[in-house]
Parts: structure tokens; sequence; C-alpha cells
């Protein structure tokens, strides 16, 4: 249970950037994507909006980040900030509920993001880190490889990617969030385009392969994303649902105070074990981002 419970820990510090949902390198759509929209639809005014904002927010390089990640029973409040100038580096706090409650002594438990891998101090006598590195990800599993190369190339806007990029994008009204008049979009996609979609063009085509088996194994049908735009253009809330016979997944990241300074400093090798070694499998993390 204590495994489960720390994998779901590594699972839900990827899963706080947005990890889940990857576009092309540069925000934009694909030809596929615009053409489904056609002209003067509702989905390309749609297409259009998310493109502006997606320019914005990525400009900026980095923001203050808070809300909850679940994975089936286990469920996770994040708090932090994230820098995603050079690579996404974050350095937050994670409270565990449900399931997860209990882990970290019922404190909650800083973690550290860094291009190559995710710390995570559990409070441990001698070495109170945790590593996971994306490398050895990648090596277990194609969801491990998935997430490294979302790990590696991601930031807020890719969920804005994907949704254009899909050419399903539609505007849902406008709703208040955190005392911000925002545009709310929303997307689905099918379990046969969640495995094309997810990965960046350097995810190898085996790898994609037996991801979009893991996807079926994992009965995954569906993932929903909800996106809420300000007046500024600049992405204040995002929702990334995803339903599978584990349980299902749910992520909710708010954004605010964009261009604020990033401080990350990864734990020294004294002080750090690694999680993969340890037990807390990083392949399992992996297999959280399906369900």
């Amino acid at each position: 249970m204590r495994t489960a419970r720390i994998t779901a820990v590594v699972a839900g510090v990827v899963m706080m950037a947005g990890l889940t949902a990857c576009g092309d390198q540069d925000g934009g759509g694909t030809a596929g994507g615009d053409k489904a929209a056609g002209g003067g639809s509702p989905v390309q005014a749609a297409v259009a909006a998310l493109r502006t904002a997606s320019e914005k927010t990525g400009a900026k390089s980095s923001a203050k980040i808070d809300g909850t990640n679940r994975l089936g029973k286990m469920t996770m409040s994040v708090k932090g900030a994230m820098d995603w100038s050079k690579g996404v580096r974050a350095q937050a706090e994670m409270s565990p509920q449900g399931d997860a409650a209990g882990l970290g002594g019922g404190k909650p438990i800083k973690t550290v993001t860094t291009p190559e891998a995710v710390y995570v101090n559990l409070g441990l006598r001698d070495k109170p880190w945790m590593k996971y590195d994306y490398n050895a990800m990648a090596k277990q599993s194609a969801l491990g490889a998935l997430m490294k190369d979302q790990a590696q190339n991601n930031n807020p806007t890719r969920a804005m990617a994907l949704v254009i990029a899909s050419g399903k994008a539609e505007k849902a009204g406008t709703e208040d969030v955190r005392g911000v008049r925002a545009t709310h979009y929303t997307a689905t996609f099918e379990v046969s385009e969640l495995a094309r979609m997810q990965a960046s063009e350097d995810f190898s085509q085996k790898d994609m392969k037996a991801l979009e088996e893991t996807l079926k194994q994992n009965g995954t049908t569906s993932q929903t994303i909800d996106l809420w735009v300000g007046p500024d253009n600049l992405l204040v809330k995002k929702t990334e649902k995803a339903q599978s016979n584990l349980g299902g997944s749910e992520n909710t990241v708010f954004y605010s105070d964009y261009g604020t300074k990033v401080t990350v400093q990864e734990p020294p090798a004294s002080q750090t074990t690694d999680g993969g070694k340890a037990g807390a499998g990083a392949g399992a993390a992996a297999g959280g981002l399906a369900g």
C-alpha cells in the first residue's frame, strides 16, 4: 500500500503541470485541426482565441500553481510555482488525502521537478529525498517513455496546443474563476486519438503502439480537457479528466502571478535515494497517468 501511495505522489508531481496532454512544439494546431475548424465556424473562433492565449501564456515563462490531482481513490492537493523557460522546473508541496493520507507523516510533501527527474521528500531519516529519473522511467515502459517525453517538452500551453490540434475546440461560455471573468473552452478525445495526440514528434513509433495498447488494457476510453482563459489572454485554470478501469483521474490546476521568480534547486546526491531501485516503481507511476 505504501508503494502505491508513493506512486500516486510521483504521478501527481508530473501531472501538476498538466503533463498528461501534449501538442506540437510551438503551441499551434496541425493542418488537420485547421481543416476541421472550417471557415468562420465556432470551432475556428475557439481555435483563434486559444492560439492567442497560448502565445501570451507561453511568453510569461513562469507562474504560481495550485490545485488537486486525483488518481483512483488517492487525491493530492498541490501548491507551488513552475518555470518553463528552459524545460519544466518546479517546486511545490503536495498534501495527500483519501487513500494516500498519512504518507509523509501527515505533513505536506515537498517536491522538486527538473528536466531530468522528479524528487519527492518523504522525510526519511538518512536520505529524505527519493529521486525518479526520467531516463530510467523511459526504459521501464511505454508509459514511462511518455512521462519522460512530456516532462522534457511540456508547459501550461500544451493543453491548449492539444485542443487546437484536435479541431474539436468548443466555447462553453464564461465563468468566474477566483474573481476573474474567464472564457471556458472544452474538447473530448476518444481512446483512438489519445496515444497519437499525447506524444511529441520525438516519441518513437514503437512506444506509441505500446502506449495505445496499454491505454486499451487500462480501459481508458476518453479524455476531456477544459480550459479557462482570462480577459488578458492568460490561462487561469485547466482541468483534465480521464476514465478507466483503474478508477479514472482528474487533474485541476489554477495559474496565477505569471512571471513570478521561481528558484529550483535539486537536492544533493548525499540526501537522495534512487526511487526506482527502492521499490516505488517509476513504471507504476507512469501507469497512473493513463488512469
